[in-house]
């Protein structure tokens, strides 16, 4: 698989939803659309910012294979394939096989905690069920299951695990992976707040939770650090830093619907219980952030 169409700014995709719990395709045609036009790198569909924990299996392919349609090769898609089960993980994978995606992204299993052997097994096993590249998601703020750097090494062994999606927010576990795993491992950031930091010291891109209400901004940012150009994404990325940091101010992604919707991205906000809509008090919080960065006067 050609490394490239790993790098840059990717969207965590939100899933837009109606308000009875449905999936808006309208809407999500209408925000494949936008990611196109405003030079997203990539697209990634029905992962956990894509409410993957509430999607059932049927809707979950649905929505990468309407992403897919939606995008008609003009933008690569990548679907969120992972489970904290291994045999939901690799029957997801199997699904996905005859859909035109360039990879699936696999989350650390969640709540059951395994050992690092674990993990490496869980990994192992998936891979070796699937032709897809992989790429591994550790997120243990969300999952309370840190794959570490050496079983990332050993992971990284597997010809088609191709990198990984840090989202510990720590930068140092870049130039650590990096020295265990290989250069030509893909170092992805999953922390929004960290990914400038990332890039700049040699990470490949972002898999964004911002880059779904500024796709432009962040498209651009990680296209000057790619050409050296640090000073000028760096104003970028301090203009962003609020909504970095206060897309988190509730359980992603209620605060990224609800700013989509403020801006027009999508007709309704909703989420799916147990996850619930923005509190007033964040929203105000919300309506700060979109101030600072531009978006709102």
């Amino acid at each position: 698989m050609n490394a490239p169409l790993f790098c840059g700014s990717i969207t965590a995709l939100i899933t837009p939803m109606k308000a009875n719990g449905d999936v808006n395709f309208d809407d999500l045609q209408k925000l494949v659309e936008y990611h196109i036009q405003s030079g997203t790198d990539a697209i990634v569909a029905v992962g956990t910012t894509g409410e993957s924990p509430t999607l059932n299996i049927k809707e979950h392919i649905e929505v990468v294979k309407k992403t897919v349609e939606f995008a008609q090769g003009k933008i690569p898609v990548i679907a969120g394939a992972g489970s904290n089960c291994t045999r939901d993980a690799m029957a997801t994978a199997k699904l996905l096989e005859n859909i035109d995606i360039i990879g699936c992204l696999s989350v650390a299993p969640y709540y059951n905690k395994p050992t690092q052997e674990g993990l490496y097994q869980h990994y192992k096993t998936i891979a070796a069920n699937t032709d897809f590249p992989q790429i591994l998601y550790n997120v243990p703020g969300r999952t309370s299951s840190d794959i570490l750097p050496e079983t990332v090494a050993r992971l990284a062994e597997i010809p088609n695990i191709i990198g990984i999606k840090e989202a510990t927010g720590d930068v140092s576990r870049l130039a650590k992976i990096k020295s265990l795993a290989g250069e030509d491992f893909i170092f992805l950031s999953g922390d929004d707040a960290t990914g400038f930091e990332t890039m700049k010291l040699g990470g490949q891109g972002v898999i964004s939770v911002t880059n779904n209400i500024v796709a432009k901004d962040m498209a651009i940012m990680c296209e000057l650090v790619r050409e050296g150009r640090i000073e000028e994404a760096e104003t970028i990325n301090q203009r962003l830093m609020p909504l970095h940091k206060n897309l988190f101010v509730e359980s992603n992604p209620v605060p990224a619907k609800w700013a989509a919707h403020k801006l027009g991205l999508i007709s309704d906000p909703s989420v799916r219980l147990p996850l619930v809509p923005l509190s007033e008090k964040s929203q105000e919080i919300m309506l700060d952030s979109l101030k600072q960065a531009g978006l709102l006067d």
